[in-house]
């Protein structure tokens, strides 16, 4: 990518990923939100990755009426997810500020957590989104196939799902619609090396897409070794486009429609 790109007037963009409840955004979160607001962003979802985050992503978002929470138990976390953990995850999911369960998962690079307890914590949770009829938001880290039988044998039931930074190949990529879920882009599409999600971007469809930035980390390009925000989403939407070969206004829009609908979250028009 050449350069950073000016949002167009009509511009709208949905932050799917955030964790601005970090601390590493403790100096200037009010800054960050009016770079993103002018920026083109309109709705950012602000996710939870275990009890304490979780409050923290509510608390959050009940101050902006642009912000939302997510909340759950990281498969990072999954050792600590006993009863009293689930049960407070069980209670902030019920708020009305809170429209998805996540981030869980399964993470077989770093293993934190014990497998066996990172499924646990993930079938609970799935539980739990299939009661309360929200989607969900997943990581995965060399997992694919596992979580995905586990999605197959389970299922989402009324809810649906985001395979939140998405970085398998086409074919990991038709498994995931296959069970219903959408494909979230976030900064590494925008890499110069990045051929297998440079493809996704070009082969899901257009409606199964949405991006996100899961800042602070993952910065797209002309940011890379920085801190990401919101306001760097407008990069990962272009390159979309430009993979497309679509213009960047028609590529946010439908997939700012997408995240809404996905979401349960009103569109910002």
């Amino acid at each position: 990518m050449s350069g950073t790109p000016e949002p167009a007037e009509d511009c709208c963009l949905f932050d799917t990923h955030a964790h601005l409840h970090d601390p590493a955004f403790e100096p200037d979160r009010d800054a960050v939100l009016a770079r993103a607001r002018a920026a083109g962003v309109r709705r950012v979802l602000t996710v939870g990755t275990d009890p304490v985050t979780s409050r923290q992503a509510l608390t959050l978002a009940e101050r902006h009426p642009d912000v939302y929470a997510a909340v759950g138990i990281h498969p990072h976390d999954a050792a600590g997810a006993d009863p009293d953990a689930l049960a407070m995850i069980a209670t902030l999911a019920r708020a009305p500020r809170v429209v998805a369960i996540g981030e869980i998962g399964l993470d077989s690079f770093r293993t934190l957590s014990p497998p066996d307890a990172q499924r646990v914590a993930l079938r609970a949770q799935l539980a739990l989104a299939r009661e309360l009829g929200k989607p969900v938001l997943l990581h995965c880290r060399d997992a694919h196939a596992e979580l995905l039988d586990v999605l197959a044998a389970d299922g989402l039931g009324g809810a649906s799902g985001v395979m939140h930074c998405f970085s398998g190949d086409v074919a990991v990529a038709e498994r995931c619609l296959a069970v219903g879920l959408v494909i979230s882009l976030a900064g590494p599409v925008t890499y110069p090396n990045a051929r297998r999600l440079a493809e996704v971007a070009r082969r899901v469809p257009l409606e199964r897409l949405v991006i996100e930035t899961d800042c602070p980390y993952l910065p797209p390009q002309p940011w890379r070794g920085r801190r990401n925000e919101p306001a760097h989403l407008l990069a990962t939407a272009t390159r979309v486009a430009e993979l497309r070969g679509l213009q960047p206004t028609t590529v946010a829009r439908q997939l700012t429609e997408t995240a809404c609908a996905r979401l349960g979250v009103p569109r910002p028009w």
